[in-house]
């Protein structure tokens, strides 16, 4: 058996939890990333006999519509896959649905899927230092359950997920990030954007109506010149902190 992980994680949170998913299966491990803006995703084909890890973040209860165009045109040929929504503690609403939608279109087999909280991407004093200890305990052993399915033989039915079919609106996050003079022109932002919004030949200029608000370019950029609005930022957090209070469980979800 062979595990692809193929993930949409821009500031790096859903990889890390979806490598903890994948550490606990001895099958050799291939990554795909989805945030190329340049790559030919329809290359990707798969086979019965493989099993794939498809993870993504939550972006306002939904999959981003780039990790969404992309899945779609893999070739999926009854692979088997397992589903990850890595969500900021707040609600992942119809992402889980949304993306069992997706990789069945695209030919998967979705036969698990969890939902685990991570560090909010934006906010990060919310679920800070998450996936915690106990965290990875529990997808630790969500993982061993899933891979032991898998690895018996066992003929796995559709994974039934929440949700709702008329997924909910997504109005886009009001966070753009701003460049500042310790900005040298290196242009890995340029490169390491998913969605082409930064222009190539002036690097501190995002064009807002292409950006996702992902984050991707603080997180990659050596001399930290991208950064969001403090004041938008307080606000915002003191707005949205009782929504956050509950500290929401990580969720398995297998037939």
């Amino acid at each position: 058996m062979k595990i692809y992980e193929i993930t949409f994680s821009p500031t790096g949170g859903t990889r890390r939890v979806s490598e903890i998913l994948t550490a606990e299966s001895a099958a050799e491990i291939e990554n795909i990333s989805l945030l190329s803006n340049d790559m030919d995703y329809s290359t990707f084909t798969f086979t019965e006999e493989d099993v794939c890890l498809i993870a993504v973040p939550s972006f306002g209860g939904r999959v981003p519509a780039a990790a969404v165009e992309r899945i779609r045109k893999m070739k999926g040929n009854h692979a088997r896959a397992v589903l990850l929504c890595v969500y900021g503690n707040r609600a992942y609403e119809d992402t889980l649905l949304e993306l069992k939608d997706t990789v069945k279109e695209a030919g998967f087999l979705p036969v698990a899927a969890v939902a685990a909280v991570a560090e909010h991407s934006i906010m990060r004093q919310f679920a800070a230092g998450r996936p915690d200890e106990a965290d990875k305990n529990i997808l630790m052993d969500f993982a061993k359950y899933i891979w032991g399915k898998i690895e018996s033989g066992e003929a796995l039915p559709e994974v039934k997920v929440p949700g709702n079919k008329d997924y909910r609106e997504y109005g886009g996050v009001p966070f753009r990030p701003d460049t500042d003079k310790k900005c040298n022109g290196c242009k890995i932002c340029v490169k390491e954007c998913p969605v082409g919004a930064i222009e190539a030949e002036n690097p501190g200029k995002i064009h807002k109506e292409k950006c996702i608000s992902c984050m991707r370019c603080i997180a990659v950029c050596p001399q930290h010149a991208k950064h969001l609005n403090k004041l938008m930022l307080a606000g915002a957090a003191m707005k949205m902190a009782k929504v956050f209070e509950e500290k929401k469980k990580n969720e398995l979800f297998v037939e």
